[in-house]
């Protein structure tokens, strides 16, 4: 049976789905845009301050379902411009050790929501 997962420590969904859904011991990640979820307020204008605000929604979610960083098995990385790859990798290379790593890809698209430069989701289990 599924489990929903949600926190106040990350964003509110922007439709009809949620933070998280944990099965068994696999939670997967929906993914993240760089909204504060103090604020409520869209971080912009800056590729690597977009990402690392991304990536700490995904902090607070799997934390929302104790689990960290080490548990992600796999990664997707979406975004707006493959020109700011360097820098998106270069923030979401600080919340990994190199050596355990989950699997990732990164494609560019056309638009995200809210129209945000990069959007991250991720798999993870115990």
């Amino acid at each position: 049976m599924k489990k929903i997962i949600n926190t106040p420590n990350a964003p509110a969904p922007i439709g009809p789905y949620n933070q998280a859904t944990l099965i068994k011991d696999t939670l997967y990640v929906s993914g993240q845009i760089p909204i504060d979820p103090k604020t409520g307020e869209l971080i912009s204008g800056d590729i690597q301050a977009e990402t690392k605000q991304s990536m700490e929604n995904l902090k607070a979610i799997l934390a929302a379902a104790d689990m960290t960083f080490e548990h992600v098995v796999k990664a997707t990385i979406f975004i707006k411009d493959m020109h700011q790859f360097a820098q998106i990798n270069e923030v979401y290379g600080n919340y990994f050790n190199p050596d355990t790593a989950p699997a990732r890809e990164t494609v560019e698209v056309a638009n995200l929501p809210k129209f945000v430069n990069v959007e991250i989701s991720l798999i993870a289990v115990k």
